[in-house]
């Protein structure tokens, strides 16, 4: 865990918080160990609560405590939270109290760390109060079995401040590197010019929006078309913010990889005009494990095993060298100091000033950087790109599912083995018959209300879990991975359960021979809204924040945040759309095949260039090639495939060369990986065509956003369907026109584009 360091370079003062500055101070070990640690984390609350209930008058619970102490040249503010201070005879013992999962029969003495944090709380107790001796006691608790024990030792105020000073002495070269680098990011900041030497139409609007919301403290909702440079415009004020002190760091929050690109690309151009800021982009796990197959034990992984030994050391070398850490960079310094490449790149962004990452660091409650201090939070700006998908993506992080299948394997799979486990799973599974038979001829059951029952049947569930992950080293390979799966699952459904409110609805369904339950959250804005809570600034910007009342109700707007709307800086003259009002619904799709390939064939035969065809689905994406080729076999083509790799996306997209001798024409999907986010300037894109409004496929979950919306007033229809289907159309469009310099054909093949209802949400530039 990296400490929180705040540098102000006139008095060379640096704030950190105790639990982080012992364990940077003290860490050991692998990252599985860091596992177990975690683990209890969700009980921890409840066993803290449970041990102060037992005080007596007169002890204090939950104290805040603040000392300085000067070191060499700087002056070190350390603040903390002391679970207890009990009173004894002539004076306080501070009481640190730990929940853990592992077995504590045979534990002799408490962790270094644990030591090491109650020291330091004595020692601020007994500086404040001039006390000559301290009592310090560790309190550990079994999450399982309540079992309880504690040590217990006493020191003097001498001892305290050398240990205290010993502990400063070692983290000091880490804070004196992190001040040298704030103070050169500082000068850098406030002589950086804009790196263009101009201002593209509507930028110099996003970018002074940007800013005064930093600097007021709210929330921007900003719709500003593609091609202006929003990446910049949004980047560049919340780094001058920096260098005005208004922010200490900044997330840049993505969707998809092609964004996390052009953040990455805005900060090389920065860093050309003299810009020196730290910079680290986060990639998922299973992208960047350097084993053929992800696992954290240290039986399994050398970069895992001994990871906290070597991290100090790996930290200092990076930051003293490094400024943009990309995904190669950090790989580079994982294998050079033998480290988990994702794991180290985690610890390194608490000490970065930007951190370039998905939704899901910030937004899922399973996966958030929660190690990231308040104090750290309000001066934090979150900069959301793309921030139509977060809508459909806070619904999938706020919602969970668990099936009968993996706790009947498990019920059969521990028998013999492990009684509790066995037990546990099979209760799980008995619960899922049950709910079977209740799905009747159906084969479907609905309700609002948590299911409670089986949240109980999990929690033991999780409990003997955690037992055997845990404490048995050596469980069996071929059980672990669907022990470990489950427990996860189980843990998420259970944290998801306790934000079950008015905004979700229980389903069960069958599925040939098993049952699946979900948690579904159909409205996610007040979820997103607490998620951002405590940060100093959220920007939410897209092209297609369109209709803005929408994605300000879904986004969890308050009354009091800004509204932007920056108008494309594009003219009418460069793009010649087209509106063939044939339909495209389900059941006309057979009858219209002919006349839409004949429209397609039209276009692209019309002038040379390179195409895009998007369509609903695959299946119909398929059907409509299949016919086309039979008439255009003499036409290049390349078909968007399902599953796609990183490979074959930049293989189909480098297929779009400018210098394209003959016309060329990709067929991909609405919604999908090449309708957002992807740059195809100039001739490497000449037309696009858009084969119906994107509506969503009618279903079960699309239905109930669509009645609860209409129980609460709003127009269901409209966003269970017609506004997500849009926005996909418009995300499309958007990938034709990217530069003052393009032109282009841009075809919208459906009757429903002649409709009020859908002509109003087309962009001006769009319309006749």
């Amino acid at each position: 865990m990296i400490l929180l360091v705040v540098p102000n370079n006139e008095d060379r003062q640096v704030k950190v918080s105790v639990r982080p500055l012992v364990e940077y101070v003290f860490r050991s070990g692998d990252i599985e160990s860091g596992f177990r640690t975690a683990a209890a984390l969700h009980e921890g609350t409840r066993i803290h609560q449970q041990v102060q209930k037992m005080y007596k008058e007169g002890d204090l619970k939950e104290v805040s405590l603040k000392t300085e102490i000067l070191y060499e040249d700087t002056v070190y503010v350390i603040e903390g939270r002391c679970d207890g201070l009990i009173q004894v005879d002539n004076g306080w013992m501070v009481d640190e109290i730990k929940s853990t999962s592992s077995d504590i029969s045979h534990m002799e003495e408490g962790h270094v760390v644990h030591w090491a944090q109650a020291q330091l709380y004595a020692y601020m107790v007994a500086k404040e109060q001039g006390l000559g001796q301290m009592k310090i006691q560790l309190t550990y608790i079994q999450v399982v079995t309540s079992e309880e024990k504690r040590f217990r030792r006493e020191l003097s105020f001498a001892e305290l401040e050398s240990v205290v000073m010993e502990i400063v002495s070692r983290y000091a070269p880490y804070a004196a590197l992190r001040i040298r680098n704030a103070s050169r990011r500082d000068e850098s900041i406030q002589s950086l010019p804009f790196p263009f030497d101009t201002y593209r139409e509507g930028q110099r609007k996003l970018a002074g929006a940007v800013y005064q919301t930093i600097n007021e403290e709210q929330k921007l909702f900003a719709k500003a078309p593609t091609g202006i440079g929003k990446t910049l415009s949004t980047l560049f004020p919340s780094v001058k913010a920096i260098g005005e002190g208004l922010l200490q760091q900044i997330f840049y929050l993505t969707a998809r990889t092609t964004t996390r690109t052009a953040a990455e690309q805005a900060f090389e151009l920065m860093q050309s005009k003299g810009l020196c800021v730290q910079t680290v982009t986060l990639t998922a796990k299973d992208k960047v494990c350097f084993q053929e197959k992800v696992s954290c034990r240290k039986e399994d992984c050398p970069f895992a095993d001994g990871y906290y030994d070597r991290l100090n050391g790996a930290i200092m070398d990076m930051l003293s060298s490094e400024t943009l850490m990309n995904r190669h960079v950090i790989e580079q310094y994982a294998q050079k100091h033998q480290l988990c490449p994702f794991e180290f790149s985690l610890d390194v962004a608490y000490a970065a000033d930007v951190i370039i990452c998905d939704y899901n660091y910030i937004f899922d409650p399973r996966v958030s950087l929660k190690r990231l201090f308040q104090e750290r939070k309000k001066k934090t700006v979150l900069l959301v790109d793309e921030a139509h998908n977060l809508v459909d993506r806070g619904r999938e992080m706020f919602s969970s599912d668990i099936g009968k299948t993996e706790f009947l394997e498990l019920q059969r799979g521990y028998k013999g083995k492990n009684d509790r486990i066995h037990e546990t799973s099979r209760a799980v599974n008995q619960y899922f018959i049950r709910l079977k038979k209740e799905c009747g001829e159906g084969k479907r059951k609905l309700w609002m209300e948590s299911p409670e029952e089986l949240i109980s049947l999990l929690d033991l569930f999780v409990q003997e879990a955690e037992r055997e992950l845990q404490g048995n080293a050596n469980v069996e390979l071929e059980s672990r991975p669907l022990l470990l799966d489950t427990y996860f699952a189980s843990q998420n459904m259970i944290r998801i359960s306790k934000l079950y409110d008015e905004r979700y609805v229980t389903y069960a369904e069958v599925t040939r021979n098993s049952v699946m339950i979900k948690m579904f959250c159909m409205d996610p804005s007040t979820l997103l809204a607490h998620a951002s809570k405590g940060f100093r600034s959220t920007i939410f910007f897209s092209a297609t924040l369109s209709p803005l009342h929408y994605y300000r109700d879904m986004l969890g707007a308050g009354e009091d945040d800004y509204s932007v709307t920056v108008p494309s800086p594009f003219h009418r003259e460069q793009l010649d759309v087209r509106i063939e009002p044939l339909s495209t619904r389900y059941r006309d799709r057979e009858k219209t095949k002919d006349a839409l390939v004949r429209l397609l064939s039209q276009m692209v035969r019309e002038k040379k260039g390179n195409y895009l065809i998007f369509f609903p689905s695959y299946q119909y994406l398929y059907d409509i090639y299949e016919s086309f080729m039979s008439d255009n076999a003499d036409l290049r083509t390349i078909v968007q495939g399902q599953g796609m790799t990183e490979e074959e996306r930049e293989a189909f997209l480098a297929s779009f060369r400018s210098d394209n001798s003959e016309t060329f024409i990709g067929f991909a999907v609405l919604g999908g990986i090449f309708s957002e986010g992807i740059d195809l300037q100039g001739d490497r894109l000449n037309g696009v065509a858009i084969v119906g409004v994107g509506l969503p496929q009618i279903g079960m979950e699309r239905d109930l956003i669509k009645d609860y919306f209409n129980g609460i007033g709003k127009n269901g229809y409209n966003y269970a369907y017609v506004f997500p289907g849009m926005n996909k159309v418009q995300q499309a469009g958007g990938r034709l026109i990217r530069s003052e310099q393009d032109t282009g054909i841009l075809m919208l093949v459906d009757d429903r584009f002649t409709q009020r209802q859908y002509q109003d949400l087309l962009p001006e530039e769009w319309k006749g």
